[in-house]
């Protein structure tokens, strides 16, 4: 797995969940749920990324 292509994953889901929180109310309520879906999908993602790569550091 490449890590520069990982790192830039991890930036982008943090950065999209912080503009999300940030911009509230501003997106328009029918477009938020569907946003906010995607952004907690991209976090739980770049978490598991985080520990994978954290354990396989070691080996």
């Amino acid at each position: 797995m490449d890590a520069n292509s990982t790192l830039i994953f991890i930036i982008l889901a943090f950065a999209l969940g912080g503009v999300l929180i940030m911009g509230k109310n501003s997106i328009p309520p029918s477009l938020k749920r569907w946003m906010a879906l995607t952004a907690i999908v991209m976090i739980l993602i770049a978490f598991i990324l985080i520990l994978f790569s954290f354990l396989n550091m070691g080996s």
